[in-house]
C-alpha cells in the first residue's frame, strides 16, 4: 500500500511538472532555477486579480473525505485568484447541498455528474448515459435551466462500487454483481443514508439486479469500509477512489448491467455568481481540474483517511505540488 501510494504521489509531481513545462518557446533557456520558478508562474500558476475581491463565492461540499478536500481546493483556487471566498462545507448529501444552492447559502460546490442525474434530475436508471462527456452535457444542461453553471468535467471519476471482503467472494463465489442474486438474501449490506432511495445504490441493486437483502443498514461515509473489516457488513457500497480499497484488499464486483453511471466530477456555480465573477472563474476552475486524475485524487483521500492530515491542509499541498498556487 505504501509502495502504491508513493508511485501515486510521484505521478502527481510529474504532472506538476508538465504544467510548469509548457511555456513560450521564446522565454529564455539560461537554466537557473529563478528563471524556471518564474516560467511556472506565468504559464501554470493561478494569478491573482484584485478586481476579483468585489465578487463573493460561498464553496460548499457535501459530507465525505473527498468532497470536503474537493471544497477545500476549489475555494483555496479562488481565493488566490483574488476572490472574496466564504465556506460551508460539510453540508450533508447531493440533496442537502443543492437544496443550499436554491436557497443561497451556497452558490457554488463540486458535484458528480451520474449523482446529478439520478438523485437530482430524475434520470432513471435505463436512460443514464454511459459515456462520460455525454453524462456531463446532458448534466449542464439541467442544471442550466435550474440557473446554475456546470463546469468540468475532471478527468478522474468515482464511481459507487459493490466491495465485498476476500473472504465473503471466495466463500459465495462472487465476481460479478448478479452474482449476489443467489446468497443476497442471506446477507446483510451497508451504505449512506440516502442509499436506500438512490437507484446508483440499494435501489437499483433491488430494481436493477432484483436483489433483496437480508437487512440493508445506513452508515456514515467514513465508516463503510470499517463495517466490512469487522464482520458487521457482508457486503459495503464504497466508492472507487478510497484508499481503503487497496490497503484492506477488497473485492469490488463487476457491474456486469452497467448501473453505476459516469461520476465525473462538476464545480457548480450560481449563474448570478458567474456573471459577476468573470472570465477568471471558468479558467481557475479549468486549472484546477487538470490535475485530478484518478491516482492523484486517491493520494489526496489517503492523506486525509490514512495520515489525518485535514481536509485543509491537504487542498493546500495539492494546489502547491501542482505549481497552482505558488
Amino acid at each position: 500500500m505504501r509502495r502504491s501510494r508513493w508511485v501515486a504521489l510521484l505521478m502527481l509531481l510529474l504532472a506538476s511538472l508538465a504544467l510548469g513545462a509548457c511555456g513560450d518557446d521564446n522565454n529564455d533557456s539560461s537554466g537557473d532555477n529563478s528563471s524556471s520558478t518564474a516560467d511556472q508562474a506565468s504559464t501554470g500558476a493561478i494569478q491573482k486579480n484584485d478586481q476579483n475581491s468585489s465578487t463573493k463565492i460561498t464553496v460548499g461540499s457535501k459530507n465525505f473525505t473527498e468532497q470536503k478536500i474537493l471544497g477545500e481546493v476549489y475555494a483555496q483556487a479562488l481565493e488566490a485568484a483574488g476572490y472574496s471566498v466564504k465556506k460551508e462545507l460539510n453540508l450533508g448529501d447531493e440533496k442537502t447541498a443543492f437544496k443550499a444552492m436554491q436557497t443561497d447559502q451556497i452558490n457554488a460546490y463540486p458535484e458528480y455528474t451520474g449523482t446529478a442525474l439520478l438523485s437530482l434530475f430524475g434520470v432513471k436508471s435505463d436512460d443514464l448515459p454511459t459515456d462520460p462527456q455525454v453524462a456531463f452535457d446532458q448534466t449542464k444542461k439541467d442544471y442550466a435551466e435550474k440557473g446554475m453553471t456546470a463546469y468540468g468535467p475532471t478527468p478522474y471519476t468515482n464511481s459507487n462500487e459493490v466491495a465485498v471482503t476476500q473472504e465473503t467472494a471466495r466463500k459465495y463465489s462472487l465476481k460479478k454483481i448478479s452474482d449476489l442474486s443467489k446468497v443476497a438474501s442471506k446477507l446483510t449490506i451497508y451504505g449512506t443514508p440516502e442509499c436506500r432511495q438512490r437507484l446508483d445504490c440499494l435501489l437499483g441493486l433491488q430494481q436493477v439486479y432484483g436483489l433483496k437483502f437480508k437487512k440493508f443498514v445506513p452508515v456514515d461515509p467514513a465508516l463503510r469500509h470499517q463495517v466490512l473489516t469487522n464482520g458487521q457488513a457482508d457486503v459495503s457500497i464504497v466508492f472507487t477512489t478510497d484508499p481503503q480499497i487497496a490497503r484492506e484488499k477488497f473485492v469490488l464486483l463487476e457491474d456486469d448491467k452497467s448501473m453505476f453511471p459516469p461520476y465525473n466530477t462538476t464545480f457548480v456555480v450560481l449563474d448570478d455568481v458567474v456573471k459577476k465573477a468573470g472570465p477568471d472563474l471558468p479558467k481557475v476552475v479549468d486549472q484546477v481540474n487538470k490535475g485530478l486524475t484518478d491516482a492523484a485524487m486517491q493520494e489526496l483521500n489517503a492523506r486525509v483517511d490514512l495520515d489525518k492530515k485535514t481536509p485543509k491542509e491537504v487542498a493546500g499541498e495539492y494546489l502547491s505540488e501542482t505549481k497552482l498556487v505558488q
